[in-house]
């Protein structure tokens, strides 16, 4: 069951996001990303070297528009997050799976292709109702342009993770896609330090002194990212998109419950109401999907089966 790797990816990237609140205080937002990305191109680096793999790809400009596509999701979802609650900007991000449901259909309209999976489309849209009553966004008059910021950084993650399932079909592996988005990240990271340190507001530093324990947190942010985002590749990459996207989702879950463990934050009883409706989806998809993969197997079985006992009773056919 593939698609199960984007729970891991959906564990780490919650831890990452406990890291990035604590150092929140200590470094900017671009500090971290240009730090999460740097650390892990790093270890990824280390990785390919430790697989004998290779660095070299046929399929660059398909790499850059997904690092480019991401990290500008990124920006603009952090955007979104200075100038609206944080449960709204949350949740707009979170949207998505919903994005990549309705691209797919685009897509299938174009190609004639038949046979959209309206249940786990169904499925999705239950679990971000889940994700609205857990979060209960809100928005106000003078925030609408930050609201469609924040709808944009959701489309744009969509095509981002849709890029990741383009480069793994074309055959590039894990290591390699984690790689190069990692490298991009960094390098637009970097250059956002640098303006951002010019702005109205800013202390004028583009990046600030490390002391062991913002360096730790940064290690663990960069590690845990890039084991996450090959996980989430290798979902996408080897799972069922739908299934993949709706699993997504795990990952508020699994933020709430760190919230509640380490800032003692408190759900009420919607928010739990929220969080099993979360679960109930995406266990329910889950279920599908594998009684779908084992049906179908069982149908190539018998259908093997039934070819087997044909031939023994013809014979082998004489020249």
């Amino acid at each position: 069951m593939q698609s199960l790797w984007m729970v891991f990816a959906a564990l780490l990237f919650s831890l990452m996001g406990v890291c990035v609140k604590l150092l929140s205080g200590i470094y900017t937002t671009p500090e971290i990303v240009m730090y999460r990305s740097l650390i892990g191109a790093i270890f990824m680096f280390f990785v390919v070297l430790a697989r004998k793999g290779s660095f070299r790809t046929a399929f660059f400009w398909q790499h850059l528009w997904r690092g480019v596509v991401g990290v500008t999701a990124h920006g603009l979802w952090f955007y979104a997050l200075v100038f609206l609650p944080l449960a709204t900007a949350v949740t707009l991000n979170y949207m998505s799976p919903i994005w990549i449901a309705a691209f797919l259909f685009l897509i299938g309209i174009v190609k004639r292709k038949v046979g959209f999976e309206w249940r786990l489309v169904f499925s999705i849209l239950t679990s971000f109702i889940g994700v609205a009553l857990l979060l209960r966004p809100t928005i106000h008059a003078d925030q609408w342009f930050a609201g469609l910021v924040g709808l944009v950084s959701g489309a744009l993650a969509a095509m981002a993770y849709l890029q990741v399932r383009r480069l793994g079909e074309l055959g590039e592996p894990e290591y390699r896609v984690v790689f190069y988005f990692c490298v991009i990240g960094s390098i637009c990271a970097a250059l956002a330090c640098i303006v951002s340190a010019y702005l109205p507001g800013s202390d004028g530093v583009i990046w600030h002194s490390h002391d062991g324990y913002g360096f730790s947190l940064l290690a663990v942010i960069g590690v845990s990212a890039a084991i996450a985002q090959v996980a989430m590749t290798r979902a996408y990459h080897l799972g069922k998109t739908l299934v993949t996207a709706n699993l997504q989702y795990t990952g508020i879950v699994f933020s709430s419950i760190w919230g509640i463990l380490i800032w003692d934050d408190a759900l009420g009883i919607i928010g739990w109401l929220g969080i099993a409706i979360i679960m109930g989806s995406g266990m329910t998809t889950t279920f599908f999907d594998v009684r779908h993969k084992m049906a179908a197997t069982s149908a190539t079985f018998q259908e093997a089966k039934k070819r087997l006992m044909q031939t023994s009773r013809t014979g082998p056919e004489k020249e």
